[in-house]
This record gives structure tokens, sequence and C-alpha cells, in this order.
């Protein structure tokens, strides 16, 4: 019910302040706005204010809107209202009209990213886990307890990092951009920094996944390795292990994290059964020895190592809140970023350099929706946020049936001095719901191997 009603939410709002965007446009450049639609197909409820000419609907099927304006390419116009006609406007006002539609979504990305940074939000500190073997993070020197203060691609501009989201953000950037990643880690309070260079550009950015972040070897951030939420009867249960242990050895390697013991306990499995193994444990400053046997359970395409319990403490969180000015203006860069990020993944898509799982449908969004409703408002916000910018930013792509598509006629116009010829108007729109028509299905069929593969 909460995904639904989360889902629900987003689309309304983000829809809404779409069309919001090319109706107060057209209003105040004195074009007649006929109709406002929220959702296609049947209507739910319209109403029509008194002194407006403009109808107001709600439609069964949400997924999209429409602003319908007075125009003489969909029937005749009296002439007293032809200066109301769309098509009869300047260029300049038709290309504004269309383009505020987008330009709405990113300044809503705006206003409730700087809402989010105003407000305050509890992030994992910017301390990293133990980077895999033979990892990037491992070849630049990191062994795991390291806190970024400052990350960037260029070592004399470094930019402040004040969680771990930050250093997420960079390594995405650092492999979709092909630049290495410049740190300033400290190793403790009490040492100095200094600086490492990821070699991050050799990275296969082909799918913004976990994958990226294992091949650099920073997963995620710090945690202790600790046992929590312990179920009754599971391996951790019959082991004799207790909430609070926290490890100290598995077998004959040291234990330093969350993140590791997982993966020595994932791959604690021979065959068709768990291996035993010997565990040191420390329960509230007493040393303890403990065989431990996980169970053979299938995740996926592969047989893994459990033992029914949480592994890993709750990350070190740190409360991240800026000034007035200082939020807007980051909300206003997080914006950018975002926006060239999505611009530069659908080219490498386009080129064959990107993989197309990276497309994602109505369900991964609902998905995606109900999840971040359930951490709470802040990241329910940051979702919002993500979203109303790649809507901004899709519907700018230079497609007929988009935005871009209508502004790709316009900048025609201003070239040759004529518009785009009905014929070659129709062919082009054809052409555009075709290309949608395979973006969409690709997008959902990836939504169903995510969720159900």
């Amino acid at each position: 019910m909460l995904t639904l009603i989360a889902f629900a939410l987003a689309l309304g709002l983000l829809i809404t302040v779409h069309e919001f965007g090319h109706y107060s446009v057209a209003v105040l450049c004195g074009v007649k706005v006929t109709r406002f639609s929220i959702g296609f197909g049947k209507p739910l409820l319209r109403w029509k204010p008194k002194g407006s000419s403009t109808e107001f609907l709600l439609c069964a099927f949400p997924l999209g809107g429409y602003v319908k304006m007075l125009d003489e390419r969909d029937g005749q116009v009296m002439p007293e209202e032809r200066h109301q006609a769309f098509n009869l406007q300047p260029l300049p006002a038709r290309f504004a009209i269309v383009v505020a539609g987008p330009a709405a979504n990113l300044l809503l990305a705006v206003l409730l990213y700087a809402v989010v940074h105003w407000s305050g939000v509890l992030l994992p500190s910017a301390i990293l886990a133990r980077p895999e073997t033979g990892s990037i993070a491992a070849q630049a020197g990191l062994t795991g307890g390291e806190k970024v203060l400052r990350a960037g691609f260029d070592r004399s501009e470094l930019q402040e990092v004040r969680s771990y989201e930050d250093v997420h953000w960079w390594l995405t950037r650092s492999a979709l951009e092909r630049q290495d990643l410049w740190l300033q880690v400290t190793e403790s309070a009490a040492s100095r920094s200094h600086d490492i260079v990821l070699r991050s550009s050799s990275v296969n950015a082909s799918e913004l996944s976990g994958e990226l972040f294992q091949q650099v070897g920073l997963s995620g951030p710090f945690t202790r390795p600790v046992m929590g939420n312990i179920m009754v009867g599971g391996a951790a249960d019959r082991a004799g292990l207790r909430n609070g242990d926290v490890v100290r050895q598995v077998g004959a390697v040291s234990v330093f994290d969350g993140r590791q013991l997982r993966q020595l306990i994932r791959a604690s499995i021979d065959g068709t059964d768990g291996i035993q193994t010997l565990w040191k444990v420390d329960r509230s400053g007493v040393e303890l020895d403990v065989q431990v046997k996980p169970e053979r359970q299938r995740e996926g395409d592969q047989w893994v190592g459990k033992i029914g319990a949480y592994v890993g403490a709750t990350p070190e969180m740190v409360a991240v809140i800026y000034g007035p000015l200082d939020g807007l203006w980051r909300a206003m860069v997080r914006t950018r970023d975002i926006s060239l990020l999505t611009v530069r993944t659908l080219g490498k898509m386009l080129v064959g350099e990107a993989s197309l799982k990276n497309l994602s449908g109505p369900l991964t969004i609902a998905d995606y929706a109900g999840k971040s409703a359930g951490l709470g408002w802040t990241q329910y916000l940051l979702f919002l946020g993500l979203i109303s910018v790649s809507l901004g930013v899709l519907n700018l792509l230079p497609l007929p049936l988009l935005d871009g598509g209508h502004l790709m006629y316009y900048l025609w116009e201003w070239i040759t001095g004529k518009p785009v010829s009905d014929v070659s108007m129709e062919r082009l729109q054809r052409g555009g719901f075709a290309v949608l028509l395979v973006m969409m299905s690709i997008a959902i069929f990836n939504d169903i191997n995510r969720l159900f593969g």
C-alpha cells in the first residue's frame, strides 16, 4: 500500500508541475488554454473555474498529462481569438511555452534538494570499508577505516566531502566521465591527511550497478563486524553467537569490518554444505572461540552461505545540513550534475558504451518510491528530486512527441525561416513514437528482470 501511495503522489506531483510549466507560460504569453489534463483516458474528475477558459481534468491513466491550447491545426479558430492561437505566436513565445515544462521539473528538483539541504539529513559518514584485495582502491593504498575529507578530479581543487553519499557520487562520475579520482583522506582524527588517486577511469561503467563499485573496491561505508537480530534456530543461534558479539577472526583471517565478514560467510560453503570454521568473538570484553557452520542457500543463480543473522552494525551517521544560500547553491549544482550525468549516460547507451539495462520503467520507479518513502521523508524528497531531473532531461531529448522534438522543429524554423511541413512532421511523429515504444519496452523488460528475475 505504501508503494502505491508513494508512487501515485510522485506521479501526480511531477506531472502536475511539468504541465503547469507549459500552462503558466502559455497564459503569460496570451495563449488560450482550453484543457489542462493530468493523465489520459476516461476523465475521473473535471471542473472549470468560474471566469476561466480552461477545463481541468483528472483522468484514469496517470502516466502523463497534457495542456491543450487553441491552435488552428486542431480546428477552426474564430477571427476574434486568432491572436490567442498557439501556432500564430512568434517563435520565441512558442519556444518558451514548450521548454517551460522540462524547466519546471528541473526547478522542482532544485527546490526539493534545497529543502533537504536546509532541513538536514542523517547519512553514513565518509569512512571507507576495507577494499577488495587487488581492487583499484587497494592498489591506491587504501586499507579501510580511512575518512574521506575532500574529493575531485583536479588535485589542486578538491571539494569537501560530507558523507559517504558524496564519495558514491564522485565514484559514479569518475567512472562515467573516465577521469581518475583524487581523495584526501585521514586514517584517524589525530593523523595528518594525505592525498591518494584512484585510477577509476579504467573501470567498465557500461552499467550503473553495484558491480561498478566492486571493481573500484569501495562497495559501502565502514561498519563494525557486529552480530545482530539473530534468528532462533539459525546457524548463528546454533553456534552460540549472541547479539552484540564482535567478530575478530574467521579461521585464519582477521576481520576488519562488516562487509568483509559478510563476504567470508557467503564464501563458507563447499559443494552441498557449509564449511564449519572457528570464529574468535569479543563478547563484552571477553574473547571466545565459536564453531560456526553457515547454511547453504540459493541466491539468484548461485549458492551462498547464510547464518540467520544481521551481520554488521549500522554505519556511523553524520548530520548533513547547509545554510540558506549554500543549501540552494548545492541544490542547483546537484541538479546540474545529475542532468549532465543523465545526458552522458543516454549518449553512452546510444553508442553502445553503456548498457541498456540502465533504462528503468514505471515498475522500478514505483519500487523505489515505496522504499524511499519507507526510509523517511528526506529520502523520499531525494527520490522525487532524482525523478524530476530525469523527467525534465528526458523530455528535452530531440525526439518527436517529446518537448525536445518540438524544440527541434523550432530550431529548423529559426534556421530556414519556414516551419516543418505537415508531411514531414507526420513522418517524424511516427518515427518518434516507434523509438519511444522501443525504449519503453526495454525499460519494462528491465523492470521485470530486476524485480522478478
